[in-house]
């Protein structure tokens, strides 16, 4: 006995696999999306904190296996849960969010087969920008049953030294390493 599917069900499919195949600019959701860090507090614990305030874009072809990311992140939206944290990554030795008010993240998706896998992109943060590498650990696209439009979201994470920013202040060895995690939704504007 084959199982039976419901014509809901298949509706559903042949709407996703439509808008899937059709190119599209997505307006980054700032209420679902926020890059989160943590990294390691003199080897004792781990911190961690994320960003509050994130917008850009991400243009997305499935069908020719194209996509690309352009992200503002607001530098002095960190948020660590603890106010004495938050004024001290905001000072210059840190984010420098007087001089630095916001870091940019730009790059290009990577597919293996019909899915996005990682984002090689350059990432400006203090006025340096050096390559990073994002790695999709998911990637979905749905009709969204709010918004009546389709939405793309992903789980991304990838890894820095902050030295390599200007942020050298206990940053010798294994202290500079700072693991990014992203999570991050978006709406299609056409």
């Amino acid at each position: 006995m084959s199982p039976a599917i419901s014509p809901g069900a298949a509706f559903l499919a042949i709407a996703l696999v439509a808008n899937a195949a059709t190119a599209g600019t997505y307006k980054i959701d700032p209420d679902h999306t926020f890059p989160s860090l943590e990294f390691s507090h003199m080897g004792i614990s781990v911190w961690r904190g994320k960003f509050n305030r994130t917008t850009g874009t991400f243009d997305y072809d499935a069908a020719a296996r194209k996509g690309a990311v352009n992200v503002t992140v607001a530098t002095n939206s960190i948020d660590f849960g603890l106010d004495s944290m938050h004024e001290y990554a905001i000072k210059p030795d840190w984010l420098d969010v007087a001089k630095y008010p916001a870091m940019t993240y730009a790059g290009n998706l990577v597919f293996q087969g019909d899915k996005p896998v990682a984002v090689d992109g350059r990432l400006t943060l203090r006025g340096v920008t050096r390559p990073l590498r994002l790695t999709i650990n998911s990637f979905t696209c749905i009709d969204h049953p709010f918004y009546r439009k389709e939405v793309c979201g992903a789980d991304a994470a990838g890894e820095l030294n902050r030295a390599d920013f200007g942020m050298t202040q206990f940053a010798e060895g294994e202290a500079g390493k700072v693991r990014l995690l992203i999570q991050v939704e978006a709406i299609r504007e056409d």
